[in-house]
């Protein structure tokens, strides 16, 4: 029997970069949010662990051990004790190292999944998920939250007043460096986290600094009719604007120059 298991596209709907944890990463503020489309994961019973990719963005990513989808599998396997395996195969729609949690989503849908096809207790996905990568366990969950110390200390938040909003993601297909553009952060703390509404993304700056092509994409969806917050998305380079409704969001998606990717989705 074939398992499948969404893996949502995450947003950053602020990002505060407030410092440095003792153990050397950024110690962050944010409010996570997801779309209702994204990669996805399948698997099916077999004696070892496997994966195969298709779609899209597929071409030229590893599917070898240093995969996190394979990570996460090999992980969820030690900590539950358990010799059983899975083929996997993932379906990658997402552009990658994009700000949005591609691979972090797809590691997390492969918990939930194997979870499932291996009958295990849920909490040894809880355990593996931090040592995936700071983003595992906000994406493990799938559901708006707060995200304090290195992004992975979660707060559920029950009403962030965005489900169903509709949305748009533009992503330059420039090639950008996570912790090149956490590099060239300035280091200057420009305070708490309070309303997302009224926060900031302190990535934003150096990253438009690495590829102006950023610039260009947040300035194109500024400008768009019916466009009521525009962002970029944890460490870039994908963007995405909030509209006031499905039509002016399609009308805006009709508009988006061929060299860029982008998504019409909602948030969950």
């Amino acid at each position: 029997m074939i398992y499948s298991e969404p893996a949502p596209a995450k947003l950053n709907l602020a990002l505060h970069v407030r410092g440095k944890l003792p153990d050397g990463r950024h110690r962050l503020e944010t409010v996570f949010a997801f779309c209702t489309d994204g990669d996805l994961v399948a698997a099916e019973e077999a004696d070892g662990l496997s994966l195969s990719s298709s779609g899209p963005f597929a071409p030229g990513l590893s599917t070898g051990e240093d995969n996190l989808v394979l990570r996460a599998a090999a992980l969820l396997q030690k900590a539950a004790g358990t010799d059983q395996g899975a083929t996997l195969s993932l379906q990658k729609n997402l552009p990658v190292a994009s700000g949005i949690g591609g691979g972090s989503a797809d590691a997390a849908a492969a918990l939930r999944l194997l979870t499932r096809l291996w009958k295990i207790d849920p909490a040894h996905a809880a355990a593996v998920a931090p040592e995936l990568g700071s983003d595992v366990p906000a994406c493990l969950l799938s559901m708006s939250a707060r995200g304090v110390g290195a992004g992975d200390e979660l707060e559920l938040l029950n009403d962030p007043g965005v489900s169903g909003t509709a949305v748009l993601l533009v992503n330059p297909l420039a090639p950008l460096s996570t912790g090149e553009v956490f590099a060239h952060w300035d280091g200057e703390d420009r305070g708490p986290l309070d309303d997302w509404r009224e926060g900031r993304n302190d990535l934003e700056s150096p990253a438009v600094g690495l590829v102006s092509e950023i610039g260009e994409v947040l300035s194109w969806l500024k400008a768009r009719p019916g466009a009521a917050f525009v962002r970029m998305s944890g460490s870039g380079a994908t963007c995405f604007a909030f509209f006031d409704d499905e039509s002016t969001r399609d009308e805006a998606a009709r508009a988006v120059p061929e060299s860029w990717w982008h998504l019409a989705t909602y948030l969950r």
